[in-house]
């Protein structure tokens, strides 16, 4: 845990003298050409009663509660499958080797003469008190706010420069807990933030303050299969599952709607401090299906008996019967009698 700890999407900070982790971060990215959706589950951990979480956007966002049984959904329908692969010889774990256990091993500028930080807007969502801002001076933020019971280091200011350079946006949410005296932790519930954009991206440059490695997991729903455009300074990103979705109920059939292509993006950065940037995403070459398969590995059995047993012992079977074969055949033989042996002639 580190005083200010940088999640996937956006930068988490605790309240003074305390600590918090995010030790699992959960995000489902929608994008339907025009508009984006991104609704995010954090899991934390720590001694803090409060912390802050900034979230960088490219256009003004409007933000509300989200679903969780979102992820649920989303877990069943990226399940692996199941699939039985049989084989013929003995390995690990049939007999007579069964006792051996052995384990196999991603808005318009500023007018002159604007305020450095507007306030979009204010509003309390269950435990979250959410502020969308607008800034142009990363100090300014900072001050808004601390001003405001958020508490942001200042090595923030250099890693907000960026955005600040591109007139985006901020999602600044207060998250406390509902019984006081109760330091965070556990699942909280998903923030579902909706905004304008004419190429989807997925917010990542804050991730760059983290001290330990960071891994991302991001479901993208869209017309068609998803991909980065780059690696950003982590390890290329893999893909668990691509494929449509036919589901129309819940929550995820309502995100499916119009978009019903998902892409599960899975991506780990051993070294946070060299993440370049923001993850941008592009539609892939071609809507190539992805489906992880589990096998569950069984011997051959005939009639509930292994069947290499039955070939190991055949074999003296079938010798003895081949030797019993030639011996019958032998005796079937007609036997031809001796010559008869007649007495010598007498002499003279």
């Amino acid at each position: 845990m580190a005083p200010a700890y940088a999640c996937g999407c956006g930068a988490m900070v605790p309240g003074p003298a305390t600590r918090i982790a995010v030790s699992e971060e959960r995000s489902v990215l929608r994008w339907d050409g025009r508009r984006e959706q991104i609704v995010m589950r954090l899991t934390v951990d720590g001694d803090a009663e409060h912390a802050a979480w900034i979230m960088p956007v490219p256009h003004r966002a409007t933000v509300r509660l989200g679903d969780p049984a979102l992820f649920a959904q989303l877990a069943k329908a990226t399940a692996p499958v199941h699939r039985t692969r049989y084989h013929f010889w003995p390995e690990n774990g049939d007999w007579p080797f069964d006792d051996h256990d052995i384990t196999d091993g991603a808005p318009p500028p500023t007018a002159p003469g604007a305020t450095a930080v507007g306030v979009v807007g204010r509003q309390r969502l269950g435990p979250f008190d959410v502020a969308r801002l607008t800034a142009t001076d990363p100090a300014a933020l900072q001050d808004w706010l601390r001003d405001h019971g958020f508490s942001l280091p200042a090595r923030l200011k250099t890693a907000l420069r960026p955005y600040v350079d591109r007139h985006w946006e901020y999602v600044a949410v207060r998250l406390a807990p509902d019984t006081h005296g109760t330091p965070l932790h556990g699942a909280l519930d998903p923030l579902h933030l909706t905004f304008a954009a004419d190429r989807p991206v997925y917010p990542m440059r804050l991730s760059q303050l983290a001290t330990t490695p960071q891994s991302l997991g991001l479901y993208v729903l869209a017309a068609h299969r998803m991909e980065t455009s780059g690696t950003i300074g982590g390890a290329p990103p893999g893909v668990v599952f691509a494929g449509r979705l036919d589901t129309r109920e819940g929550a995820l059939g309502r995100l499916t709607a119009g978009t019903p292509y998902l892409t599960a993006l899975t991506q780990s950065f051993p070294d946070p401090a060299r993440i370049s940037g923001d993850h941008e995403l592009r539609r892939a070459a071609a809507d190539t299906p992805v489906q992880q398969v589990i096998y569950e590995d069984e011997l051959r059995r005939v009639a509930g008996i292994p069947a290499w047993s039955l070939t190991v012992g055949g074999v003296p079977a079938l010798v003895v019967t081949a030797v019993a074969l030639v011996v019958v055949r032998r005796s079937r033989r007609p036997v031809t009698p001796p010559p008869p042996v007649y007495p010598p002639a007498p002499l003279g």
